[in-house]
């Protein structure tokens, strides 16, 4: 009898378990004060419930997309999708080299970045999304007023880039189970095409309504949120085939799986 109860309780699911083991966090959305001002909400921002991978996207899963998906291959992919630095830090077109496995896959454009998440049945993250779970710490959905945490994020950012990145998760988790939102690659999100941010602070709040394309005009909000807004600024200025050493991805979706 007690090995029949034995045996059933370790049928039975751990709370929380199915949710850590599967790479998604859910998080709640609402509404939230966005660093970027959009003119017709005056940075407020609604967020819905989604989804978001709990670690950004390694080398090692990168590479099991490029060979499902050759026409991703550094040596196939077009021009059009991923410039020449696409992929460069691996040693071959399907061999990683000295790139780990573990370590969070770079040098990846962002049409190839959407077609990997599009292949998981999934999508980027939005920049509000983006936004809305990097402003939580271990213990607080948002943490953003703390200068502390500020600080600690703003210390990550001053490290020399050239240091070999560490595996992913290895960064603490936050209050919603995701990880390495800071302090390990910057990310690509759907929308950053729409993040125009004038680098000239005399423009902000009154940007040239001409430089956008019917998204709305962002000027740069609060600007103690320093180093939120070096991400803006960064991605701001890409273009979608453009790839660097320090900026990789990772997925989102609607919940329950729900296909974007």
């Amino acid at each position: 009898m007690r090995a029949a109860a034995a045996l059933l309780l370790a049928l039975l699911p751990v709370p929380g378990l199915a949710a850590a083991d599967d790479g998604w966090a859910r998080l709640p959305g609402g509404e939230f004060r966005s660093v970027l001002r959009y003119e017709d909400s005056g940075g407020l921002v609604k967020v819905a419930p989604f989804e978001l991978q709990r670690t950004p996207v390694s080398n090692g899963q990168f590479l099991a997309f490029v060979r499902k998906h050759p026409e991703w291959r550094r040596d196939q992919v077009a021009p059009l999708f991923a410039e020449q630095r696409y992929l460069q830090h691996w040693a071959g077109p399907l061999e990683l080299g000295p790139a780990g496995a573990g370590q969070p896959v770079v040098n990846v454009s962002w049409f190839a970045a959407q077609a990997y998440c599009e292949a998981q049945g999934a999508r980027l993250p939005t920049w509000s999304e983006w936004e809305y779970a990097a402003a939580a710490d271990e213990t607080r959905a948002d943490a953003r007023q703390d200068p502390a945490w500020r600080e600690r994020i703003l210390s990550w950012y001053s490290r020399p880039s050239n240091q070999p990145l560490p595996a992913v998760g290895q960064g603490p988790a936050d209050v919603n189970g995701v990880r390495d939102l800071h302090g390990l690659v910057w990310e690509w999100v759907d929308d950053y095409a729409a993040m125009l941010v004038s680098a000239d602070n005399r423009e902000q709040g009154d940007p040239d309504r001409r430089r956008f394309c019917g998204a709305g005009a962002l000027s740069m909000d609060d600007r103690e949120n320093y180093a939120v807004m070096m991400r803006v600024a960064m991605l701001s200025a890409l273009e979608g085939n453009d790839t660097t050493a320090n900026l990789g991805l990772r997925c989102a979706r609607d919940p329950a799986g729900a296909r974007p």
